[in-house]
């Protein structure tokens, strides 16, 4: 559901400018074009907003800098008048007559946001005309069919609010990509072994490899006389909690958790992220969970184009007909079609006379680009890069030699040094970076961190092991390191001296209360003191965000990657972490093309608690490839006798 408390015009807690931080102002402007939209102004001064907060997203260089340069018009996007409002909160700390649209716009107006495929046109409309004011004024009215009389609305548009309205109240949000998967691989795998099924694959944002998952989409290929008796098995499948309706081209269902064996997930995770997102209530209801699910059925010719289109994403797939349109050609979920000549055929009939495809790889050869992997498909630049054949070479899972952020028994994970060891050789991997807990760390009341004395006991007994592997041969190796927790005012947790003895140290924040009472300027600032630190290697869990549990404290991550970037060049290895639990994907996906344009070095790390957390490395690769990174770009992809020389570098 939409935060309400978030929508008021924020006050500055800073006594001299700039008043207001980059992500303050881009959140109001993203507000205040959706409040005028509830307000009935004109389109294009919403659209002004829209654009403006779009385009301030995307701008890399320092606000405040930008501000004083005057250079806020040179933007696309931002014209006098917005500019003059930023310019307005960031020197003086007003917004003009922005507070008095926030008053005027019923709170319950904001509040129906939530409701899925519901935007602030449709719910302008309801409020008008039927003096709606809030989800329960509107789930009222539409069990009273009174929303399908309206312009542009119908039973079935009727039917679809309700439904969204169900699932609001079943789910507080989406959820996670690896609860996702778990659903979504298991019913892939039952619906592809029905007899009568060519083939079946998994799509949306499921098959992107999105942080968190709405719903999920699975196309099946299936001969038009196999549909009813298609139909018949995907219905019996076990683990369905409710059936939603059932044509000949689309099922939609609600799946339980008992359609996978194993409802939990596959790593232990740790206190601090059981306690963000709600303790024993959280897991009661994860245990208990449903996701809704749609098949798809179409004939094979038609396969590689539906799955095309239901992959997404929309933005992708408008950039993808653009690109058939300006080459003559028509594309849909249905096929590639020549303008010429395709009269009112339409869907499945014009389908006929289409561009033959088997797999999508064949669709971008049509329009003369390269495949685009589903990961990439967000248009963020995939499009220019595809055409002019610079995708990148993506990271694969097998590349990953070891990672060096993990907890045993010393701390607060459940594996002892020698069984996490163990669990790293099984996997493969060259090496494994030991990162307990340093010892100031405290929750719910327990102390969970290594005292100095017995981290000193954990390093020597790290190289015992070493030197034992080393004599039998065996090419493996323990890096001894520690998860530092970086201090309210920047300084780190153990003494100089101690920490000069670890391999890597990685610099985390835990203590996120002291942080998200900071602003933005702030805790950047003090984040990069902590950075600058010689001993410091690996910036961990960089905001401290829990995915369905908890936003990460304000940071400007666009100014810390710069630093990092400008200590690299000096020499002095600064990595960042994406962290792997699928509790945390953090560093977010969305920045890892800038890290690596500054030349940050990025460590796949899974913050493994136990030994089966281990294998979370997976879903770390599978943000690094959402945020087109390569091989060469990840440290934890390098041998191990080369990742420990590494680690030392401007040490």
């Amino acid at each position: 559901m939409v935060n309400l408390s978030s929508w008021s015009i924020p006050r500055s807690r800073r006594e001299q400018p700039p008043y207001f931080t980059k992500g303050q102002i881009i959140t109001v402007l993203e507000q205040v074009g959706i409040l005028l939209q509830l307000d009935g102004a004109n389109p294009f001064r919403v659209r002004a907003y829209e654009n403006a907060s779009r385009s301030l997203s995307s701008h890399e260089e320092d606000l405040w800098e930008t501000v004083n340069q005057g250079r806020l018009i040179d933007i696309k996007g931002i014209g006098k008048g917005i500019a003059g409002l930023i310019n307005e909160a960031m020197n003086i700390g007003t917004w003009g007559d922005l507070g008095s649209l926030y008053e005027k716009v019923p709170r319950g107006l904001i509040e129906m946001l939530g409701v899925p495929g519901l935007g602030p046109k449709r719910i302008k409309q309801f409020y008008d005309e039927l003096g709606i004011e809030n989800i329960t004024d509107l789930r009222a009215a539409a069990e009273d069919g009174e929303l399908s009389n309206l312009p542009r609305m119908g039973k079935k548009m009727e039917r679809r609010i309700l439904e969204g309205i169900d699932l609001l109240a079943r789910f507080s949000g989406r959820r996670r990509l690896d609860i996702g998967l778990l659903y979504g691989e298991a019913f892939e795998r039952r619906i592809d072994g029905i007899e009568g099924v060519q083939r079946a694959q998994l799509a949306g944002s499921a098959r992107r490899r999105k942080e968190s998952i709405g719903d999920l989409d699975v196309v099946a290929a299936v001969e038009k006389e196999n549909i009813e008796k298609v139909t018949d098995s995907i219905l019996s499948i076990p683990g369905i909690a409710e059936v939603k309706g059932a044509g000949d081209s689309k099922i939609s269902l609600i799946l339980e958790s008992t359609i996978f064996e194993d409802a939990a997930s596959n790593s232990t995770i740790d206190g601090g992220v059981l306690a963000a997102l709600g303790g024993e209530a959280w897991e009661e209801l994860e245990a208990n969970s449903t996701i809704d699910a749609q098949v798809r059925l179409v004939p094979p010719h038609v396969f590689a184009y539906t799955m095309a289109y239901f992959t997404g994403s929309k933005e992708h797939n408008v950039r993808m007909r653009q690109r058939a349109l300006d080459m003559g050609l028509r594309l849909n979920e249905f096929g590639l079609f020549p303008l010429e000549g395709l009269g009112d055929a339409k869907g499945l009939q014009a389908a006929e006379n289409g561009l033959p495809a088997f797999d999508e790889e064949e669709i971008y050869e049509h329009l003369k680009m390269k495949w685009v992997p589903p990961e990439m498909r967000e248009d963020m630049g995939e499009i220019e890069a595809s055409l002019s054949g610079n995708l990148p070479s993506l990271i694969e899972p097998v590349h990953v030699k070891g990672a060096l952020h993990n907890h045993t028994t010393a701390s607060d994970g459940t594996g002892s040094l020698s069984e996490m060891a163990e669990a790293a050789i099984d996997l493969g991997w060259e090496f494994l970076g030991i990162a307990d807990h340093s010892e100031v760390l405290n929750i719910g009341g327990r102390s969970i961190g290594v005292p100095q004395d017995k981290v000193i006991e954990q390093g020597n007994e790290i190289r015992e092991m070493n030197y034992e592997w080393e004599e039998e041969d065996t090419n493996f190796r323990l890096l001894h390191g520690s998860e530092c927790d970086i201090l309210a005012d920047g300084k780190l947790d153990y003494p100089d001296s101690i920490r000069r003895e670890f391999s890597h140290v990685v610099g985390s924040v835990h203590a996120i209360g002291s942080w998200r009472n900071r602003d933005e300027i702030e805790n950047t600032e003090i984040l990069i003191k902590a950075i600058e630190d010689p001993t410091f290697t690996i910036l961990g869990h960089p905001t401290g965000r829990i995915i369905g549990g908890r936003e990460g404290f304000p940071l400007d991550m666009h100014a810390v990657l710069r630093r990092m970037g400008e200590l690299n060049s000096e020499g002095i290895l600064k990595a960042c972490e994406i962290n792997a639990s699928p509790y945390r994907l953090d560093l977010d996906w969305r920045l890892c093309k800038f890290a690596k344009s500054q030349g940050v070095p990025i460590v796949i790390n899974p913050d493994a608690h136990s030994t089966k957390g281990l294998k979370d490395v997976w879903f770390g690769v599978q943000m690094a490839r959402k945020g087109w990174l390569e091989e060469a770009d990840v440290l934890n992809c390098l041998p191990g006798n080369v990742i420990e020389e590494r680690m030392m570098e401007g040490k």
